[in-house]
């Protein structure tokens, strides 16, 4: 049976790899800090885990969906380098080490871009708290000498699907008639849907030439002006107010988030897996939220 460990295997993504990968036979073993699971002080199970394991993932990661107080910060930068770290020293210790591991990073490690597309050749590393975290989450996990082990980095934008996500405070602000465009409603809004993720970690894992960094987004990246005007429409809501970044700043302070999540300008294609020949099921943010968004 071919075996798959998913690391921070337990959230809104880990869910439903869990189910995907046990849909096609795959034996899961997850990683959690919950206990029904094999929990992260537990180093000779993980070991025992990745022995002869024909993917890794991981996904742990606390969410950055708070406020970047230095408490936060601190948790946020060491759940990503620790676990990393962990599962770096658990392969290297391993008799029959998992032939590819995927690890986590974030899309938003590419400047505010409004002028043109980031690619992985040619996209430019921005600055910041958040692109901090990135950059020494990827410099941790590649810095690993995994010989036996391919390993590629996936750079993703928001996740979106049917169950939870981003997609419930979205709606939200729809169904209480604060759906217009937030800041200048300018800044490029990028995403993928969960099923096409997922896709994308079986390609990478069937292609053995594949390593490094993937930018992991829907090709058609939309303004966050398209972005409300969609979801006002697949949620049958013809009108919402604006929120200007005055008014993003006061909301973000009292729901205890950053703006930075909805004002950045995140322009990422995914140029490497489409010259590779990686084909997206959803590849428009009008198809995608007219099959998860349900009226």
């Amino acid at each position: 049976m071919k075996k798959v460990v998913l690391a921070g295997g337990t959230g809104f993504i880990g869910e439903h790899f869990q189910k995907r990968f046990k849909d096609l036979g795959y034996e899961v073993k997850v990683i959690s800090r919950r206990q029904e699971y094999i929990h992260w002080e537990d180093r000779s199970g993980i070991i025992k885990a990745l022995e002869k394991a024909d993917l890794l993932i991981n996904l742990a990661g606390k969410s950055v969906n708070c406020r970047y107080n230095a408490k936060n910060k601190n948790e946020i930068m060491i759940s990503r380098v620790l676990t990393t770290n962990i599962l770096g020293e658990a392969v290297q210790k391993c008799d029959h080490p998992p032939e590819v591991w995927l690890n986590s990073s974030t899309a938003t490690i590419y400047r505010h871009a409004e002028d043109r597309p980031m690619t992985e050749e040619k996209g430019e590393i921005g600055n910041g708290f958040s692109v901090d975290v990135a950059t020494n989450w990827e410099d941790h996990f590649f810095a690993f000498q995994t010989p036996n082990t391919r390993k590629a980095a996936l750079r993703t934008a928001i996740v979106l699907g049917e169950e939870g996500g981003v997609m419930t405070p979205y709606k939200n602000l729809v169904r209480f008639g604060l759906g217009g465009p937030q800041g200048s409603g300018k800044q490029m809004f990028i995403w993928i849907h969960m099923e096409d993720l997922f896709r994308i970690c079986l390609f990478l894992k069937e292609n053995p030439e594949l390593e490094g960094v993937f930018n992991c987004a829907a090709p058609n990246p939309v303004t966050n002006e398209e972005l409300m005007r969609l979801l006002r429409e697949k949620s049958d809501r013809s009108f919402g107010l604006p929120a200007p970044k005055w008014m993003l700043e006061i909301g973000s302070a009292l729901i205890r988030t950053e703006t930075e999540l909805v004002l950045k300008s995140r322009w990422v294609v995914p140029e490497r897996l489409e010259e590779k020949g990686f084909t997206f099921q959803h590849p428009t943010l009008d198809q995608t939220l007219g099959e998860i968004i349900s009226k």
